[in-house]
Order: structure tokens, then C-alpha cells, then sequence
């Protein structure tokens, strides 16, 4: 793998299209309740990633680290909440350097197309709309509800509008949004309703009625602007989510299995839900998601972590989640690498972490090198090949990630692919490589196991 070539060849690092539209997305009528979306790669010149292998080694290292901490930064806004969700402090990706998936559909009864990004950290689903007080420029005709008897406003006797779980609030007789993101970014509108439509094929559509979106009007600081991209569209656990509000028609579980990024022509990546996620193998894993009062992340229940098969002493309780607000462990597809968090009770596991790392590379006689982001790199010998793996004791299943998949290695150097983390432990995309995921809310678990993902076609 070359750093000026395999590592990020074209642009190939998870900015994925996933596109329902035809020849993309696959549906078998014998399979009612099972979808399978087909993601591209992302090779606008929107993507945060555009033209990235005309960097040096270093300043690609520096800008994947800022991806990655970028989307740290916005889901530690997202979780720093309290237990009521503030209408202004509805889950919001950066999306100026988040790696982000798109989803293409039609909303209304004219059948308009809209591209969103798909976030698995947020809930809300939403898309521009006229008439504007304040839209960013896109490039597809911007939706306008008014053309559409289909559309709805959401009242405001709604429970996401009104009572305990409410997400939004009710002004002027109309239930609205007011989402905002301290980088700047914000978008707010009408809370609404409106049918969905899914192409099956040339000639199949599959609709959805009374899907719950917001309809935005005033938005700022928005980085995709100038693109074909419109909104957001949410994976979460969160009640306004696509996973929650299709989950009879989904059995409330998506999948995906991630090609190896050294790939010089990438495959296409397979989302699968419902009955097309294949069964799980015998030698699979499976751990309970833990619960959060205040909100909708893939939450796991971290017991511990081992370097090289050597088991540091965390106590169960290391990882757990704070009174502050801080803690815990999940598991998200949209930040690139991993991170450990250094502010656990008692230890900093992110320097325990790293420090294991360092011995064990220090005992192979290997030298250290610099680069901008990445604590621990060193100089690669021709042929090495003995990285260190990495291991998540999860409550009930150990998470093993081989060596190759821990680091980013060049042809003369290797960096370990983990980044401090300032207020929780995130299993990043990075660390995903060539691991079947089934994230099923139902069952109420994560189930993993090792698979060649590039032979998962549709």
C-alpha cells in the first residue's frame, strides 16, 4: 500500500453515494422486508477529500485527522445536551470535513429528487424548501411543499412536538426546528410530513406515506452548498430517524461490510436491511448497544482493550459513561479513525493505549518517526509486515482488529491509526475494514465478524 497511491487513491475514503435510484439499489420482490443499497465513491468537488492525492504524506495524515476530529467535535455538541432536547440543539454533522454518505430519492407527489447526506449519529431528516428566507445554493431544484398534496405540516399536538420526548417545538401554531452547530452551521424550518419514494427499478417504486421531515427555510454556513446535496438524512436510534420510522419495514436492521481502503479500485460498498443482511457465521459476535438517557448513539459496553494480545488493566468500569456527560463507547461508521478517550477515570486509557504500542514497537528495534496528528509512527523495514492488533472486549464478544487494519502503513512508514479522544471512545471507520456489521435495534445489539467484503455484491 503507498501513501501516494493505495492509501487514499481517488478520493476513496467514505465519502459514499448511496443511491436508490436504479442500477444501484436492488430489491427482491420474494424479500418484501430486505433492502440493498450499492454506495460509489464520492469524486465531486465537494468532497472533502477532492484532489487529496496531490498532497504530501503529511498534509493527507493532517487533513484525515481533521475529518475525523471534526466529526468528534460535533458529536460531543450532540451528547453535551441534557436530558430534553433543546429545539436548538438537534444533531448536526460538520459537514466541512465529515465523511458523509449520500442518499438519492423522491419526496412528494410530483416526485421531486433530493440527495441527503446520511448521518448514522443524527435523527432529523431534512431538506431545503420554498419559499427560502435564507437557502444555500444547490444544484437540483429546491423542493417546494406547496406544489405537493401530499405534504403535511406536523401539528402541534404531535409527541415529538409536545410532551416528555418532544424534538421540537411549537410556534405560531406550527411545530418547527431551530438546529444549530457552534462551528457556525444552522438550519431551521417546519417540522412535516410527506410521502417518500424509493425506486425498486425502471419500472418499481416503493413508497413511504406520512414520513416525518423537516422542511428548512433559513440555513447558514452550510458546507455542501454549491452541490446537488439539500439535507441531512439520519440513521440514529433517535424517534425522527429513518432506522426508527422505517423499522417495520426494515425489522429495524441495516448492515454494511467495509472493502479495505489499501484498495486501488474500490468496490462498490453493499448497505443491506432487513431480511438481504445475511445471516450472521458461527464464529460471529454479538453485544448489547447500552441505552443513554439523553441520546440515540451506537452505544457498546467497553470492558477493556489489548494490544498485541496483551490485555491492559482496565477495570469494567473504565469506559463506562459520566455523570458529566462524557464516557462510553460507540461505534460510528461516519468518523475515519478510532479513538480513545483520555479522560477515563483513574487512567488515561488513550496513554496506556499508546504506550503498549510503543513498547511493542520498540522491542522489533523499529525508529520513530514524526507526523503531523498521529502520536506513535516509524520508520517501515523492506518487507515488514508485524503490526500489532487491537482488541475491544465488548460485554460478551471480543472486537479483534488485525495489525494491518490498526495502522495506515506506507511502503517506508506506518502510523498506529488511533487518535486522542477528548470526551469519549469511538470505533472508527478505519478499524471496520473487512468486518461484517449488523446493527439491529430490535435485537438491541451489534453482531460482527470477519468477512472479505469485497465480495459482498449486490
Amino acid at each position: 500500500m503507498s501513501l501516494s497511491l493505495g492509501f487514499l487513491n481517488a478520493k476513496l475514503l467514505f465519502c459514499l453515494c448511496v443511491t436508490f435510484l436504479k442500477h444501484h439499489f436492488t430489491f427482491s420482490a420474494s424479500n418484501p422486508t430486505g433492502l440493498t443499497l450499492r454506495a460509489v465513491l464520492d469524486d465531486s468537488s465537494g468532497s472533502p477529500l477532492y484532489l487529496i492525492e496531490n498532497l504530501t504524506i503529511a498534509e493527507r495524515i493532517e487533513r484525515l485527522i481533521k475529518v475525523t476530529n471534526a466529526r468528534a467535535n460535533y458529536l460531543s455538541q450532540v451528547s453535551n445536551r441534557d436530558a430534553r432536547i433543546h429545539p436548538d440543539n438537534i444533531p448536526m454533522p460538520i459537514l466541512r470535513e465529515g465523511l458523509f454518505y449520500v442518499v438519492e430519492f423522491a419526496i412528494g407527489s410530483q416526485h421531486h429528487k433530493v440527495k441527503l447526506l446520511m448521518d448514522t449519529g443524527g435523527g432529523l431528516i431534512w431538506t431545503q424548501c420554498v419559499p427560502c428566507k435564507t437557502c444555500f445554493p444547490q444544484n437540483l431544484p429546491i423542493f417546494n411543499p406547496s406544489a405537493s398534496v401530499t405534504y403535511a405540516r406536523l401539528p402541534c399536538d404531535h409527541p415529538l412536538c409536545k410532551g416528555p420526548g418532544d424534538r421540537y417545538t411549537c410556534f405560531d401554531g406550527f411545530c418547527v426546528y431551530n438546529v444549530h452547530y457552534t462551528g457556525g452551521a444552522s438550519t431551521r424550518g417546519t417540522a412535516s410530513m410527506e410521502t417518500f419514494h424509493f425506486s425498486i427499478d425502471q419500472s418499481e417504486i416503493e413508497s413511504f406515506k406520512n414520513v416525518i421531515f423537516g422542511c428548512s427555510d433559513d440555513s447558514s454556513d452550510i458546507f455542501f452548498k454549491n452541490t446537488d446535496i439539500s439535507g441531512i438524512f439520519g440513521l440514529s436510534m433517535s424517534p425522527d430517524s429513518m432506522m426508527i420510522q422505517f423499522s417495520s419495514f426494515i425489522h429495524s436492521r441495516f448492515s454494511y461490510c467495509l472493502v479495505p481502503f489499501a484498495d486501488a479500485i474500490p468496490r462498490p460498498l453493499v448497505l443491506r436491511f432487513g431480511e438481504d443482511i445475511p445471516q450472521l457465521p458461527p464464529d460471529g459476535r454479538t453485544t448489547s448497544f447500552v441505552q443513554s438517557p439523553t441520546y440515540h448513539f451506537y452505544y457498546l459496553e467497553l470492558w477493556g482493550i489489548s494490544v498485541a494480545g496483551h490485555r491492559l488493566p482496565f477495570s469494567q468500569s473504565t469506559f463506562q459513561y459520566r455523570a458529566n456527560g462524557k464516557g462510553g463507547c460507540f461505534i460510528d461508521s461516519g468518523a475515519l479513525f478510532t479513538q480513545i478517550d483520555a479522560g477515563t477515570v483513574g487512567i488515561n486509557a488513550y496513554a496506556a493505549v499508546m504506550q503498549v504500542f510503543a513498547s511493542y514497537y520498540e522491542s522489533k528495534s523499529l525508529r520513530r518517526t514524526t507526523s503531523r496528528g498521529f502520536e506513535l509512527c516509524y520508520e517501515r523495514p523492506p518487507n515488514y509486515d508485524d503490526f500489532a492488533s487491537l482488541t475491544f472486549h465488548f460485554n460478551g464478544a471480543d472486537y479483534t482488529v488485525a495489525g494491518e487494519y490498526v495502522n495506515l502503513i506506507s511502503p517506508d512508514i506506518f502510523c498506529v491509526a488511533i487518535i486522542k479522544g477528548t470526551y469519549a471512545t469511538m470505533l472508527g471507520a478505519w478499524q471496520q475494514q473487512n468486518k461484517r456489521l449488523i446493527y439491529d435495534v430490535g435485537m438491541g445489539a451489534l453482531q460482527f465478524a470477519d468477512e472479505n467484503c469485497v465480495n459482498d455484491v449486490s
